[in-house]
């Protein structure tokens, strides 16, 4: 059985957030093997790029109902940037080509991807705050909101909206304050980019490993 699986869907820098994970001493395999992911302990799903185009090769990969089993199992599992958009209902980013439809991901969490408002610089580049909403174990040792929160580092042009409040977990300002971090019982995801975050990010990354951990024990 694998431990952790990092999920291979084409539109990540895997070799950053590999070294990343393996610089916090956890042992992950990269994959975009179904019955990898399907007997994972835990799965960290990065992401950059297109939404739709991503969207499009997790279909074409076959990996949707594996993604959506292993989050069913209550496994832990990390959504990074576009890899946390795709956990949500839909994005706005389809609308802005071709189509007239947003393109549809996993339905995880019920909300959307949605694009920073007109006159905001797009895309959201660089370092910012991330105000935990709540103490969690992933953001265990890490400054909360009463001291401004952590900086970590983002680069993108759509935030997520969640339907559902309680499924926030930190937020950050740019212009207006935007979810940068959620949770579901099991499932994480954040909008920055830990692997390139330095000392803060592979924080974060070792205290998923704890959540792991502790999800095994």
């Amino acid at each position: 059985m694998s431990s952790l699986v990092i999920i291979d869907s084409e539109c990540a820098n895997l070799s950053s957030i590999y070294k990343a994970v393996k610089y916090v001493n956890l042992e992950p395999v990269i994959s975009d093997d179904s019955k990898t992911i399907a007997s994972a302990r835990a799965i960290i799903f990065p992401g950059v790029g297109s939404f739709a185009h991503a969207a499009s090769l997790i279909s074409r990969k076959k990996l949707t109902e594996s993604l959506l089993k292993a989050i069913a199992a209550n496994i832990p599992f990390l959504g990074i940037c576009l890899g946390m958009q795709l956990l949500f209902t839909r994005s706005e980013e389809a609308m802005l080509g071709d189509s007239s439809e947003p393109a549809e991901g996993l339905s995880a969490i019920p909300g959307e991807a949605k694009r920073f408002p007109a006159g905001l610089p797009v895309p959201h580049v660089g370092w910012n705050r991330v105000t935990p909403d709540c103490e969690d174990p992933l953001f265990r040792g890490l400054e909360q909101g009463s001291n401004g929160g952590t900086y970590f580092y983002f680069t993108h042009s759509y935030y997520v909206h969640p339907l559902n409040q309680a499924h926030i977990l930190g937020s950050t300002d740019y212009g207006f304050r935007f979810t940068s971090a959620v949770k579901k019982e099991n499932l994480y995801g954040v909008q920055f980019h830990p692997e390139k975050s330095g000392p803060a990010g592979l924080r974060l990354l070792s205290n998923f490993g704890k959540i792991i951990a502790d999800k095994r024990d």
